[in-house]
């Protein structure tokens, strides 16, 4: 009786369908997040994936990066590095290990960094700093170049190198100042103030070499882009490598990928020059042969036009005689024409004059046609009728009775034409010419 009442046995289940219970429960609950802390142990392996552990003074956790993710990353993540992740935490099943699945990974401290470039890039494309329209395009011969940056920098042997090659008597002038550090927003914007007032440049070079946002942040400074705004010289801006941008690259006039190639830009090419130039005095030289070639031309056109003036009223009273000829010979085909035109006028009025007696002569021969052609009518017309009548009254049934001939008629009413269907006794109507009688049939034959 006890075993009636006991308790129902627990579900059992395997241990791998308990991890994914916890798995999903975690990826349920837990959304995708961001997470700060120092990385330790991290490995990449060949197959491209990263594995590492997140901790800080108190805690730790395994993270996983995998391939597709991990090379989204510009650059090489190295134990000890304070770093913030974007993951969602999950279970490991096989394992039954808590770890997280790390979508995105950036420097600490970058975060803020991110957010406060886009919340300026807003601001300052919302006030049209960045729009094109403003935008001066650079002197295709600059009679010296600008440069900002410092005088350290590896950027600014590149571009003066470039310059050299390109231009080499170009004078430039280098307006020093630190590109990195406390203060040196200010600095670079003071830089190119000073530029823009002693005017001693038609292009300013702003660049420095690559590096990361932090390195590249006082190029994302206000103080900058309004130095660039306001600055009266077009400015390239050549600031780190190709990837990267800052808000200086959105307000300078043009934006190089590198500060080679912001000298490429602001400078002309000696040797292109030197093409070019051959190549205009090639065009020039043909231009001046050919204006030679058409006036000598032209001279020798217009001696052969040259004429003595005695030959030249000789000529004109020549033409003046033959125009004489030809007129007097225009007006007497002129007078002939219209005589022959008044003749064909003259014929076709004859033509056309209406011959009144043989209209009549020809009305009255109509008139006894048609007489004739009535009478004719006429006459066929009544024959026709008198044959038509010959054969009504030969077909009349009266005639044929006055004949004596008789009609028999039935007790129904028809005609007989066959003595068979008649019977004995039956009454017949009998028609004569004048008159009828009735009768009974008393033989047959």
């Amino acid at each position: 009786m006890a075993d009636l009442f006991a308790a129902p046995a627990p579900q059992v289940i395997s241990v791998s369908a308990l991890n994914r219970l916890a798995r999903e429960a975690l990826e349920r609950n837990l959304p995708l997040m961001w997470v700060a802390g120092e990385i330790s142990n991290f490995k990449r392996y060949d197959s491209g994936h990263s594995y590492f552990t997140l901790k800080d003074a108190q805690a730790q956790v395994d993270c996983v990066m995998f391939r597709g993710r991990a090379q989204l990353l510009g650059w090489l993540p190295k134990d000890g590095m304070q770093v913030e992740v974007r993951a969602l935490p999950t279970l490991y099943e096989a394992r039954g290990k808590f770890q997280l699945g790390v979508e995105v990974m950036r420097r600490a401290g970058l975060g803020a960094l991110y957010e406060a470039f886009e919340r300026l890039k807003a601001r300052l494309e919302k006030e049209g700093l960045f729009d094109a329209a403003r935008k001066r395009p650079l002197p295709r011969f600059p009679r010296a170049i600008g440069i900002v940056t410092s005088p350290q920098a590896a950027a600014l042997r590149d571009v003066l190198t470039t310059l050299r090659r390109r231009m080499p008597g170009l004078p430039v002038w280098v307006y020093p100042t630190p590109v990195q550090g406390e203060g040196a927003g200010e600095r670079i914007a003071a830089a190119i103030a000073l530029a823009g007032e002693r005017r001693e440049c038609d292009v300013l070079i702003v660049c420095r070499g690559g590096g990361g946002i932090e390195d590249l942040w006082a190029f994302n400074e206000e103080v900058v882009a309004r130095a660039i705004l306001d600055c009266p010289v077009p400015v390239v801006s050549g600031i780190g490598h190709e990837t990267d941008f800052t808000i200086a690259d959105f307000v300078a006039d043009r934006r190089a990928p590198t500060p080679t190639a912001a000298a490429e830009m602001a400078s002309p090419a000696r040797e292109d020059l030197s093409k070019l130039l051959m190549q205009l005095g090639r065009r020039l030289l043909r231009t001046a042969v050919r204006s030679l070639q058409d006036r000598v031309q032209r001279l020798d056109y217009l001696s052969r036009r040259l004429i003595h003036p005695g030959e030249r009223i000789r000529h004109q009273l020549s033409e003046l005689q033959h125009l004489s000829t030809r007129l007097a010979g225009a007006w007497m085909r002129g007078v002939e024409n219209l005589g022959w035109q008044t003749q064909e006028i003259r014929l076709r009025l004859i033509a056309c004059k209406p011959d009144v007696q043989g209209c009549a002569r020809e009305s009255a021969e109509l008139a006894r046609r048609l007489r004739e052609g009535v009478r004719r009518q006429l006459e066929a017309a009544a024959a026709l009728v008198r044959r038509l009548d010959a054969h009504l009254t030969h077909l009349n049934p009266q005639s044929v009775l006055e004949r004596g001939y008789s009609i028999t008629e039935g007790a129904d009413g028809i005609i007989v034409r066959d003595g068979s269907r008649l019977a004995l006794e039956e009454e017949v109507k009998i028609t004569f010419a004048r008159g009828w009688v009735g009768a009974l049939v008393k033989r047959k034959g």
